[in-house]
């Protein structure tokens, strides 16, 4: 990584702004998950034992610029004191008179919470002001929310331009492993890309056909590489598009793009539609593939089983429903086999699958960020990592 990580930093005795992803999700007013919150705890104690005064800002859902009492930060800093062991003050704001007074008042090794960045509209429009009253509040900014680093707002971008700037541990540790998984490879790399649409994620698979060896197709995409190759792709709506970027990813000499051999269909897509197994070359035109099928589930777990490195991006079906969630599970369970490889995973519904599976200690990196980390294996650049320092040694 050639960006200065907080490891650099020297923060005893000075106030520093990190900004974290603590978008989690809620169900009945209770934080369902806290994974992300979990997640910036290595930066936070690292800045606690270094003695720095921490203050903390995250967005949560999309009150697009307006305060709105069900998207205010308490549940998550109530939950962030417990982890911590250790009392969260409420900074309040996150613009006005009262954040700098509280912050004013924090001692080393403290924390003050920030409340929701997009209460203020300046936040999603990386506003110059609101970017300098963030600034107003540290002496270093620290960005340890990976899964916003692709938005371009005022504390992911703006408010780096008026502080020194530095990566912390979680997003130091998601650019490592996403990059090494696609450059550091020393032996065989097969990357596993699922979703709907080809045109959805045409920009990974050609980006990757340039970096790993081998290619594992899955989702509902794998409709149009059948059309490319000349079968019927049963009922999906496919358009021209999808079909003209499949037959030139499978024509672009690139690495090697291995489709299922068989897939599980349906009539309807419906979660309780029968399922039957298709032959890829003998999909029924009225028929909808919703997973992949057992003999190629078996084939793909044989080709990452030999593998030294392995990035998984998207289910191989409709996951949610039951009958069509087989595919993914064989994935999961094959990754999480291959005790040799490097094994990286991105995107949230792929992180769902393993999570749910209790799979995701034995899997080298979960990537936190959704979209972040599409774009990273897009090869786009994101701009809350360009905002970063550059190191100079």
């Amino acid at each position: 990584m050639n960006k200065r990580s907080i490891r650099d930093a020297d923060v005893n005795g000075k106030t520093v702004l990190v900004r974290v992803d603590f978008n989690v999700p809620m169900r009945s007013g209770v934080i369902s998950d806290d994974s992300r919150i979990r997640g910036a705890l290595p930066t936070l104690n690292f800045l606690k034992d270094a003695g720095a005064k921490i203050v903390v800002c995250s967005h949560f859902g999309r009150p697009k610029g307006q305060f709105i009492q069900e998207m205010r930060l308490t549940m998550v800093r109530e939950r962030l004191s417990e982890l911590l062991g250790t009392t969260v003050v409420n900074a309040y704001g996150p613009t006005g008179e009262e954040p700098a007074q509280i912050i004013g008042n924090l001692n080393s090794r403290e924390f003050a919470l920030l409340e929701n960045l997009r209460f203020e509209p300046g936040e999603e429009q990386n506003d110059e002001q609101f970017s300098k009253h963030l600034a107003s509040l540290a002496d270093i900014y620290v960005n340890d929310a990976f899964g916003s680093a692709h938005r371009a707002h005022a504390s992911t971008v703006g408010v780096a331009k008026h502080l020194p700037a530095f990566a912390g541990l979680l997003m130091e540790r998601e650019l490592e492993m996403l990059g090494s998984s696609l450059e550091g490879s020393t032996g065989a790399t097969v990357a596993i890309v699922g979703g709907a649409k080809v045109a959805d994620k045409i920009q990974i698979l050609r980006h990757l056909a340039k970096k790993v060896d081998t290619i594992l197709v899955g989702g509902g995409m794998v409709a149009a590489f059948y059309v490319a190759q000349g079968n019927t792709g049963g009922a999906a709506a496919i358009t021209d598009e999808d079909v003209t970027a499949a037959k030139g990813l499978l024509e672009s000499g690139g690495a090697n793009v291995v489709l299922p051999a068989d897939v599980i269909t349906a009539p309807d897509f419906d979660e309780n539609s029968p399922a039957t197994v298709c032959e890829s070359t003998d999909v029924p035109t009225d028929g909808f593939i919703l997973d992949i099928g057992p003999r190629s589930s078996k084939e793909y777990a044989r080709i990452i089983s030999l593998v030294d490195t392995i990035i998984w991006n998207g289910p191989m079906g409709v996951f949610e429903w039951d009958e069509f969630t087989k595919g993914s599970t064989a994935i999961a369970k094959a990754v999480a086999a291959n005790k040799k490889a490097t094994s990286v995973i991105g995107g949230g519904s792929t992180a769902e699958i393993v999570g749910s599976m209790g799979l995701a200690d034995q899997i080298t990196h979960v990537s936190t960020g959704g979209g972040a980390s599409l774009e990273f294996l897009e090869g786009k650049t994101l701009p809350g990592v360009a905002a970063l320092d550059d190191r100079t040694d």
